[in-house]
């Protein structure tokens, strides 16, 4: 930048990108202009009313763009953006850290492109005239680097690389959490139905153990009646002819092939409730299993509890140390580039009078 625009330029927004320029042979192609993401500044003229884009890498300048009312920031990609500077017969790609952040720059794009195209309108003799000049950053391809920030760049990268580093444990802290919770859930699923099924064994046992022993009442009672007939019918087979009649004993036979019929019905009953009996020891011991599982899927879940919060804590106090040292970068950049523009101005200072 020269001396004389250095005072009347005002910077009035920086983002941090990675500069790309597209392939002149291909025009498909992006080269990276920068190692590392560097201050991309929209600066203002107040005297001329005129904005213009700039971005110093080392000791050049990769970007010196006049803005102009035909000029159309694209969005590419959720981090991507582009722009054509006709002027420099070349196409500026801008690659950010967040989403965020391009939208932050594409608005400010679109307000300094409207800012431009109503100066033009109020001052278009004025416009065209400044238009005719070409504003070039000096190229020092020969000259050693004045000073070097890539330093403090690596530092940033280190950053964030922890910084995606802490996130993806996070995220698989969570996904662990989550898988845990699904097993729970399920666990808790089939613990239901087991409790459920459990109920309504426990009914059908208690009604069945009720059944059983009014049935061994009758059984008993049966058994007793069923003894009594057989001695009568000894008693009555033992007289002879001063017993009943045939027909007599004809039905005391009846009945007791009946209660010896019910008799066995009744032990079919009683050996099916048996096996019933059984059934409901084996869902008790599902169920404590389930249990067990439970129990055990409960302290799993507490343990990745007690590690995500960890890694939560960890995760803020670095993003706490991140934004410390993005502070701290910052400010160093800030300071880099006044110094360089001034190194700027004194070799032009110097250049003039070698010329002079």
């Amino acid at each position: 930048m020269f001396p004389h625009h250095r005072e009347r330029e005002q910077p009035i927004f920086s983002a941090r990108a990675h500069v790309f320029q597209i392939d002149p042979a291909t025009k498909r192609n992006w080269i990276p202009a920068s190692k590392h993401a560097v201050t991309v500044s929209f600066f203002y003229d107040a005297n001329r009313n005129v904005y213009r884009i700039i971005s110093v890498g080392g000791t050049k300048a990769i970007i010196n763009c006049t803005v102009t009312p035909s000029m159309t920031f694209t969005k590419t990609s959720q981090k991507f953006g582009q722009w054509a500077d006709s002027r420099a017969n070349t196409v500026y790609g801008l690659g950010f850290a967040t989403e965020q952040q391009l939208h932050q720059f594409s608005d400010k794009f679109k307000e300094v492109k409207d800012a431009a195209r109503l100066a033009r309108e109020k001052s278009q003799d004025k416009e065209l005239a400044n238009t005719a000049l070409t504003i070039a950053a000096p190229q020092f391809s020969q000259s050693p680097p004045v000073m070097c920030v890539n330093g403090p760049e690596d530092k940033l990268f280190r950053s964030q690389s922890a910084d995606i580093t802490l996130s993806s444990e996070k995220e698989r802290i969570k996904k662990m959490l989550s898988e845990g919770s699904i097993c729970e859930m399920n666990l808790e699923a089939e613990l239901f139905t087991l409790q459920d099924s459990n109920t309504k064994l426990v009914a059908a046992l208690h009604e069945a153990n009720a059944n059983v022993e009014q049935w061994k009442k009758q059984l008993a009672a049966y058994q007793g009646e069923t003894e009594r007939l057989r001695e009568q019918l000894v008693e009555l087979e033992a007289h002879g002819g001063q017993g009943p009649s045939d027909l007599l004993k004809d039905e005391l036979t009846q009945s007791l092939e009946e209660l010896e019929a019910l008799l066995k019905a009744k032990d079919e009953e009683i050996h099916i409730l048996q096996s019933k009996k059984a059934e409901y020891h084996e869902m008790e011991h599902d169920r404590d299993e389930a249990m067990h599982r439970l129990r055990e899927t409960e302290m799993r879940n507490s343990e990745l509890e007690r590690r995500i919060q960890n890694s939560e804590q960890n995760l803020s106090n670095s993003l706490e140390e991140r934004d410390r040292m993005d502070a701290e970068i910052q400010r160093a950049i800030e300071i880099l580039d006044i110094k360089i523009f001034d190194l700027n101005d004194l070799r032009q200072g110097l250049v003039k009078l070698i010329d002079k």
